[in-house]
């Protein structure tokens, strides 16, 4: 096997993994310099993170030029795409915490290999999505968009980008692993490269800039197709030249990532579910507030991601120290993820608070849209910072593979919390105040619960056992040797 020391192929942090680790192996470790070790790791996370939504609001403006239906047709379009592809995030944050405990143990080569694995599912899931969608496409659209014009055009967006879910989810384990293992500069380029490709099309084919005929609506979805392609194969060729081992499917390996990716699936569909009837709502207010909603949307899952560098850092570095038995680590980290996360809310606060104007005249076309886009930028000003430390948090949990909990006090959130409110703005016609509204009271009944596990000692579990194999399963029996 050969260990972390002896292959770092980009120089990347991971030197400071295990080795680091030992080195500091006093509790006395200060929440500074854990601070420090968790933005070495979240500034080249969060490019990578910033660059899909960034992607999509340009997709948003360049398309909202072309009208509102236009645009209300791809927020309908791209909710569904969003919906199907964050669904199976397991993929990601499942395989990062399983990854950082092998790679926490010195077994780097066994964290390579649950990419292997994750990627077999990417390919087998993403496949049964696609048949499903197409099958499913006109009811689908129907539901999210109250107006049949809109609908029909959504229908014919998702048709064609809808071929790139596997590519989604190949890059989705892609990231999981390399992230486990600290290698953080591969999916940077990768990233920077599809998305790119993905925009250049956007920009010049929508609106059809210089000699180029103006394709539309489509597009958008044959630009957001081709650079998934493209990186998905960046992300499968960079996996076949790190993993050393077997390239076949491990069923041990497999059902341990599953039975994980089943409390995050159920933790996922909880506020997707309540995002897909915030659509709803949105619809039901006029064309005006679905394309606001959508813009809105679009804004919040950047800054959501933007919080998440954070929070994938804290997998990381979580998920290393509880695997190498360092619960002192594992304390400390969650104690600096809560400062950090703190800080960065506080500053997206301000700057949607104070820009609110600016960034509704900039992001909508319509004057009509722009109006509603600012009472949206209001509420995502107050809910951004309690959400910021619900995102910390959620990052330590997931890197000590406690799901379950995650799954359980998600899912009561956003039955108790956010659907009724939501359900109500729907009946009365609140629009996105109470659409805001409902997110509030959703990410508050969540701190509440992250805060109350992390002060406890439940999720701190040591040693190299990944999340989700049964505890009597050894190490050699879940790696499929024995097979």
């Amino acid at each position: 096997m050969t260990s972390s020391a002896e292959r770092d192929p980009e120089g990347s942090v991971e030197s400071q993994g295990i080795d680091s680790f030992t080195a500091h192996e006093s509790p006395a470790v200060g929440v500074r310099v854990l601070g420090r070790r968790l933005l070495s790791i979240a500034l080249p996370v969060l490019p990578v993170l910033a660059a899909e939504p960034m992607y999509l609001l340009v997709d948003g403006i360049v398309v909202g030029r072309q009208g509102p239906e236009d645009l209300a047709a791809l927020g309908v379009g791209a909710l569904v795409l969003l919906v199907l592809g964050t669904q199976m995030n397991f993929l990601s944050y499942g395989t990062t915490a399983r990854a950082a405990r092998l790679h926490g143990a010195g077994r780097r080569s066994d964290a390579v290999a649950e990419g292997v694995q994750a990627t077999w599912i990417a390919l087998v899931v993403g496949a049964v999505v696609v048949a499903a969608v197409l099958t499913l496409l006109g009811p689908l659209t129907s539901v999210l968009a109250s107006d049949a014009e809109v609908a029909a055009r959504a229908a014919g967006w998702l048709r064609i980008a809808v071929w790139g879910i596997p590519c989604i989810l190949i890059a989705s384990a892609g990231h999981g692993w390399m992230r486990g293992v600290q290698r953080l500069r591969t999916p940077l380029v990768l990233v920077v490269l599809g998305v790119g490709v993905s925009t250049v099309g956007c920009v010049v084919f929508v609106p059809g800039l210089g000699p180029f005929p103006a394709y539309g609506l489509l597009a958008s979805a044959w630009s957001n197709l081709a650079g998934q392609l493209l990186m998905a194969g960046g992300f499968l060729g960079a996996l076949v030249l790190e993993h050393t081992g077997s390239l076949r499917p491990r069923r041990a390996v497999i059902v341990s990532q599953l039975r994980m990716g089943v409390d995050l699936v159920i933790r996922t569909a909880s506020f997707q579910i309540t995002f897909a009837v915030a659509t709803t709502a949105a619809a039901a207010a006029g064309v005006a507030s679905l394309g606001a909603h959508h813009l809105a949307q679009q804004l919040w899952a950047l800054y959501a991601l933007v919080l998440d560098s954070v929070a994938i850092a804290a997998q990381s570095l979580v998920g290393a120290a509880l695997g190498a038995g360092l619960a002192a680590h594992g304390r400390a980290l969650a104690r600096a993820v809560v400062l950090w996360s703190l800080g960065l809310g506080v500053a997206l606060a301000a700057v949607t608070a104070l820009m609110r104007g600016q960034l509704a005249a900039v992001l909508a076309g319509e004057p009509d849209v722009a109006g509603r886009l600012v009472v949206a930028l209001v509420g995502m000003s107050v809910v951004v910072i309690p959400a910021a430390v619900v995102f910390g948090l959620d990052g330590v949990l997931l890197g000590a593979g406690d799901a379950a909990y995650l799954r359980t006090t998600t899912v009561i959130a956003a039955l108790c919390g956010f659907l009724p409110v939501l359900l109500a703005t729907r009946h009365f016609g609140w629009g996105l105040v109470g659409i805001w509204w409902g997110m509030g009271v959703f990410v508050m009944m969540r701190l509440a619960a992250v805060a109350i596990r992390v002060r406890g000692d439940r999720w701190m579990v040591l040693g190299a056992r990944t999340p989700g194999a049964p505890a009597a399963r050894d190490a050699r029996s879940e790696r499929g040797e024995s097979a």
